[in-house]
Formats: structure tokens, sequence, C-alpha cells
């Protein structure tokens, strides 16, 4: 009975450190020299913890279209600065100011977003701006 008790507290821990283990620190995904404005078609939402992700459909010159994956702070944060889990809805334009992910991915961290419909710019709560 003992040791059942303790390989489930044992389970029990692990299980709560996976969590701390998935996030991340800005400068070990980003490169802050590396500023990106992107203009797009929101395709997805993610709004939950530890970062709310959202996915942009952005045409290049030539008319290819690219899924850029945008990084924000998290759910809490964002609400601070005023976002629901409404504010942006797939099918939205959106302008995104950001910082380009080291491995040249098509992803960055969102400082800002702006609503193409209203001009209505809100801090995206990423990493970066709480060291400007």
């Amino acid at each position: 009975m003992r040791k059942t008790a303790l390989c489930v507290a044992a389970a029990g821990l692990l299980l709560a450190v996976a969590p701390v283990k998935a996030h991340h620190s800005f400068s070990a995904e980003y490169d802050s020299s590396k500023k990106v404005s992107l203009k797009g078609i929101v395709t997805k939402v993610d709004w939950m913890n530890p970062h709310v992700y959202f996915y942009l459909d952005v045409k290049d010159d030539g008319g290819d279209i690219t899924n850029w994956a945008l990084e924000m702070g998290p759910p809490n944060g964002l609400q601070r600065n005023g976002w629901t889990r409404n504010t942006m809805k797939v099918g939205d334009e959106v302008i995104v100011e950001g910082t380009l992910a080291k491995d040249g991915s098509k992803q960055a961290n969102a400082r800002s977003v702006t609503l193409a419909s209203t001009g209505k710019r809100l801090g995206a709560n990423s990493s970066e701006t709480t060291n400007p």
C-alpha cells in the first residue's frame, strides 16, 4: 500500500511539473534584433496557458499565402491589456508587429496587434513588452 501511494505521489509530482517545462524564455526562442510586420487573416486562435497563440494567413508580393504562428502573452495578462476571448476571431484581418523566431520558421512573438476593421491597437503582452 505504501509503495502504491509513493508511486501515485511521484506521478502527480511529474504531472504538476510538466507545464512548467513547456514555458520558455523570450531570448531562447526569438531574436530581438529581427523585427517583423505582418498583415493577414486570422485562421485560428488558441486561448490557453501558458501563452495564447494565433495563426495568420499572410500573402506575399507574389500572391503566395503562408500561415504564420504568432505567440502572445498569457491569457490573464492579455485580459489586463483589454483583450477577451472574442477580441480577435477567425476571419479577422489584423496587422501584427513582432519579433521573428531564431530558427527561421514562420513564427513570431507578437508585441502588438491592430484590428484592421476598427484600427484598434492592443498590446500582445508578449515577453518582450516587459523589457522594451
